[in-house]
């Protein structure tokens, strides 16, 4: 069965963000001098910029958590309007799924102010019929109520839509709750592939790689 409905994550799948994301994050861990764990980047990409915080404070960070949360904002908002681009392969393919009449939506842990001027800027906001930050349910990728709570929000089963992420644990929830889950793949996470493929109905190492499920 070709699917029909795809919702799909920001960071490191439609834009290269992922190494600006990553550096602004482990520099306020630095800056705060608090040791972190290997696997932080994958920890920690699913909880947005407030859930980061909060998860920052739980591993040592003195800072209250909304100053953090205010730091963290005011270093990426510059590159999300200004610099980020589409990762290789994503405009078009979005095109193309759209002339064949693919339903397309994004969920990202992302807020509205970063994910909005930059996907206006690329050309490709008025691609999709949802744009939601997961401010939008009040809750994280983490948790498998926001992958139904969206279905429902499409007008979809939870089981006809495609989740597409770089993320393993943001796959691996998606799937659990009842997903189509594809891993794609982002250097951020390049030793997780194996896992990646592990928890993923598909993984994709290019985004173009879409069309052949049309």
């Amino acid at each position: 069965m070709k699917s029909k409905a795809y919702l799909f994550d920001f960071d490191g799948t439609l834009v290269d963000s992922m190494p600006t994301y990553v550096s602004i994050m482990l520099h306020i861990l630095d800056e705060e001098g608090v040791a972190y764990a290997p696997d932080i980047v994958k920890i920690i990409t699913p909880l947005g910029y407030s859930g980061t915080a909060e998860y920052y404070r739980k591993i040592g960070v003195r800072t209250p958590a909304e100053e953090l949360t205010a730091r963290m904002r005011s270093r990426a908002y510059d590159a999300y309007a200004n610099r980020i681009g589409a990762k290789e392969g994503v405009i078009e393919t979005l095109a193309e799924l759209k002339r064949q009449g693919a339903h397309l939506s994004v969920l990202t842990a992302s807020p509205h102010d970063m994910l909005d001027p930059c996907l206006k800027r690329l050309g490709i906001f008025d691609a999709f019929e949802n744009v939601w930050s997961c401010d939008d349910f009040s809750t994280t990728k983490s948790d498998p109520r926001i992958y139904s709570l969206a279905a429902e929000r499409m007008g979809f089963d939870v089981s006809e839509v495609v989740f597409v992420d770089d993320n393993v644990n943001a796959v691996s929830t998606a799937g659990l709750a009842g997903m189509i889950a594809y891993g794609i793949y982002d250097a951020s996470s390049d030793e997780l592939i194996d896992e990646m493929r592990s928890v993923s109905d598909r993984y994709l190492m290019s985004f173009d790689e879409l069309l052949s499920d049309r």
